[in-house]
This record gives C-alpha cells, structure tokens and sequence, in this order.
C-alpha cells in the first residue's frame, strides 16, 4: 500500500503546497489521456472522456464524470490559455476516491519530417489503457533516437507489429488503412480516421512491410508520415498521407 502522506514535496528545489495532487503525482498507479486544444477546443471529446470513464471503471470500478473532467480543464485553460496540450491524469491512492491532475501546456504540432522507426521487442502491459506505467516504450524511444531513428516501434512475437512507443500506426495498401490486430492501444486520433470508410484491422508483421505502399503514425498531435522501418523504406509515403492529415483536420473541434 502506498501511503498519501508526505511532509513535503518539492519540484525542482521549490516546495509544492500540501495536498492531493502532489500525493497523486507520486502514486505510479493510474490513467491518462492527452488531447489538443485549439481556441476551446479538440477532436474527439466524447473519445477522450470515454477513454477516462472506461479505464476508471476497470482500475478503480468507479465511474468518471465526464462533465467533471471538462470543468477541470476549462478552469485549468482560463488560468493560462486557450490553445495548448492538455493532460488529464487521474488516480486513486490507497483505496480513495478518483482524484484529477490536469496540466497545461505549450501547443504541440506534428513532426514535419517522416519519421524512421526502429523495431523492438516490447509490448505495453495492459496495452489496451493509456496508463502511467510507461517506463519500457519511453526508453525504446530514447535508445532509438541515440541510434539515429526518430522513434521506436513495439512488436510482439515472431516480428507481429502493435503500435509506436506514443503512437498508433497505419499502413496504407491502395486506398485502404490497415491497422495492426494485435494489442495496442485504440488512439482516439486513429478512432476519428476509423470514423470514415477505408480502414481494416489484421495481423502485420515486420517481414511484411513490403506489401504496404506508405505508412503513417498517429497521436494527439496528428499524423506523420514513416519514412522507414528499421532498413524499409516507403517510397510513397508522403502523398497519400497528406490526404489522411486532411481528413482528419477536416474533424471539427468540440467546445471543452
């Protein structure tokens, strides 16, 4: 069990006041969802809000008010400002009630270069929730970046592809989308595309690459282009993903 109470806290040398957030931020436990927002607001709400109520309900069996969790961020944006990258964390410790983290921050856009993914052998546990235990894929990402790639890409056994170390991917063939059927995490960016005709779900594997024309990856910043996978390349990637970055920009936004 791990306990709420701490003397003191502090943050770069400077003392935090007392209280349930900085207990919270100490607590490895617990789910998350990170979301644009631009002028008020972000693709996809009813996504972000039922990503937070389902993972609630399954880790702590409580639900989350959804209406609660957009009270939080618009009083968190008059604070500061009305486009940035919000993140909503919520957690329980000891047993208690839900407590909400909500941080605000710069906005973020989409690389501009296609990215260079670097294959490993890593699959999140518990994939399908977008929890705080994130310690493996965000180590794969920094190991991959010191060896020359932009970012890494998790698979499972025997090469089976599941999703980048932040991000969903997709694989272009014709006009069809194929997403990896494997665990992964549902990205709500990838739910909206999935919201148009075109998409399929099956097992790719890494010896596979060679029958995808283009490939792209997703997150709350967007969609970016995948040069390459390990030593495969992908010739076509760039005009067929600037079609999918404007279907999805074509999303309208929801007032948070």
């Amino acid at each position: 069990m791990i306990s709420q109470a701490f003397l003191r806290v502090e943050i770069d040398g400077c003392p935090v006041p007392p209280g349930d957030a900085p207990a919270l931020a100490l607590v490895p436990h617990g789910h998350f969802t990170v979301m644009q927002v631009r002028a008020g607001r972000t693709r996809g709400l009813d996504l972000h809000l039922q990503r937070l109520d389902a993972a609630n309900r399954e880790l702590y069996d409580s639900p989350l008010d959804g209406e609660l969790v957009r009270a939080r961020i618009r009083t968190a944006l008059a604070a500061s400002t009305r486009d940035a990258t919000v993140r909503v964390v919520a957690g329980a410790a000891d047993g208690g009630p839900t407590r909400l983290i909500v941080a605000v921050g710069a906005p973020a856009e989409p690389p501009a270069a296609p990215q260079r993914l670097m294959s490993v052998p890593y699959t999140r546990p518990f994939a399908h929730l977008k929890h705080l235990g994130t310690f493996g894929q965000l180590q794969y990402g920094r190991l991959a970046r010191r060896r020359g790639f932009d970012d890494a890409l998790l698979t499972g056994p025997g090469g089976i592809i599941t999703e980048g170390a932040t991000t969903n991917i997709g694989f272009l063939a014709a006009d069809m989308i194929v997403w990896p059927d494997a665990p992964a995490l549902h990205g709500v960016t990838m739910a909206l595309l999935e919201r148009s005709p075109g998409s399929s779900r099956a097992p790719v594997l890494l010896t596979d690459l060679g029958r995808f024309e283009a490939a792209f990856v997703t997150n709350s910043r967007g969609i970016v282009a995948v040069a390459a996978v390990d030593d495969h390349r992908f010739a076509g990637s760039t005009p067929l993903i600037a079609e999918l970055a404007r279907r999805y920009d074509a999303v309208p936004g929801d007032l948070v």
